[in-house]
């Protein structure tokens, strides 16, 4: 549904429509490719407030703009990286597979020139294929916060934004005199990769918990208070301690235990319980460095990725309509869509007693289980699933990882 406030930023003729979608429209012809993607809208494009006059005086007729959707969707489309470009890194890569068959958030841990950037770069193009309704909604955010190049009409491609750890509350969750989209919302559809994390201001990071948990940013202000969609993957990297080789077999580590616990610790406890999965990535050695490319590439990996997120939607279907990925079940429908037999069960007591893991992160450990199991194309988790799914909790081992 398309309102006032929508097109107001195009509309030559503005009229006061309460919410319902206004049969005619007079769009600059600059962004008439970019208006005629809305359904149920007519769009007439003029060079000029003349032209829209002469129009409505029926001097001058214009003939109606239309586009072929799907044929623009492809044209718009651009290549991503692939990830038989990386070596090595096979468990990472199992990881983000999980992930991107679950919409989970990821946390990579890992010394400078690992790869996790490369990695991160890589993982829109093992998430679903791009629908032309998602990239209608992706587009609309980009067109309101005025990203769209001079003649692009959609965003083809599901966004990867990355900003800079220096970036501001505002520019994150978004926010200004003048209400505009934050990187959150930019990231709609898509992946946000916060690089660096503990060097995130502290503040910064708190605010992620609300977009991350509803999926939506609401921006309040004197006059209006506004909305935002913000339903995106958090990938985020950092080195394991200050200097960045705790983990490195091969760099010594300068940085005292509690130098690293300081450095960690950095990310508060609420924020790592949002994110489903803790992974460590080791440096690449020379052997791997120096093989050949790997065979499973992203058009393999995202093959398997459709064919779970297929199981999920056709599981969900009934419940909720809202309900697409295993990341969006609450603790009622885990309980539901991702029932675990008394071992699993026996095995997640232990894991939370020894390591002390809160509720959430509790049940962040069965919905990436589920979606391990998804993979295998199982409908019953089963322990292997619940021990892989414990594994991605690196940071819950803080211990293990500064001894």
């Amino acid at each position: 549904m398309v309102t006032s406030g929508q097109c107001a930023a195009f509309c030559l003729s503005p009229q006061v429509c309460a919410g319902k979608v206004c049969a005619n429209y007079l769009y600059l012809k600059a962004n008439a490719q970019e208006a005629a993607l809305i359904p149920e809208v007519e769009v007439y494009p003029v060079a000029s407030l003349r032209d829209a006059v002469d129009f409505v005086n029926g001097i001058a007729p214009i003939n109606r703009y239309t586009v072929d959707h799907h044929r623009l969707f492809d044209e718009s489309r651009e290549p991503v990286g692939d990830f038989s470009d990386v070596r090595g890194q096979q468990s990472v890569k199992r990881a983000l597979e999980v992930a991107a068959a679950g919409s989970h958030n990821v946390l990579m841990i890992g010394p400078p020139g690992s790869g996790k950037t490369m990695l991160a770069k890589r993982l829109p193009g093992i998430l679903p294929e791009f629908s032309l309704d998602e990239a209608l909604e992706t587009t609309r955010v980009h067109s309101v916060a005025g990203l769209l190049k001079s003649g692009q009409a959609i965003v083809a491609n599901r966004p990867f934004r990355s900003p800079h750890h220096t970036v501001s509350d505002a520019g994150l969750i978004g926010g200004g005199m003048i209400p505009r989209p934050g990187e959150v919302s930019l990231a709609h559809h898509g992946v946000l990769f916060l690089d660096e994390l503990p060097e995130f201001h502290k503040n910064v990071l708190e605010v992620l918990r609300q977009p991350l948990e509803d999926g939506v940013v609401t921006l309040s202000r004197a006059a209006v208070t506004l909305s935002y969609p913000a339903q995106f993957m958090l990938i985020a990297a950092m080195n394991p301690c200050p200097c960045g080789f705790a983990t490195d077999p091969d760099r010594e580590c300068k940085c005292t235990p509690e130098q690293i616990r300081r450095y960690v610790s950095k990310i508060s406890g609420p924020l790592l319980d949002r994110i489903d999965l803790h992974v460590e990535v080791p440096r690449v050695s020379w052997n791997e460095l120096s093989s050949p490319a790997e065979r499973d590439d992203t058009i393999h990996i995202r093959r398997r990725v459709d064919l779970a997120r297929r199981k999920q939607r056709d599981r969900f279907e009934k419940h909720r309509s809202d309900l697409y990925s295993n990341s969006q079940m609450s603790n009622k429908e885990i309980e539901q869509f991702a029932p675990i037999d008394a071992h699993s069960l026996e095995l997640l007591r232990q894991v939370v007693e020894n390591m002390g893991l809160s509720a959430r992160a509790y049940h962040r450990i069965r919905k990436v289980a589920r979606t391990i199991a998804d993979l295998e194309g199982t409908d019953e988790i089963q322990l292997v699933h619940v021990t892989e799914a414990v594994q991605y909790r690196s940071l819950d081992r803080l211990g293990e990882l500064v001894g």
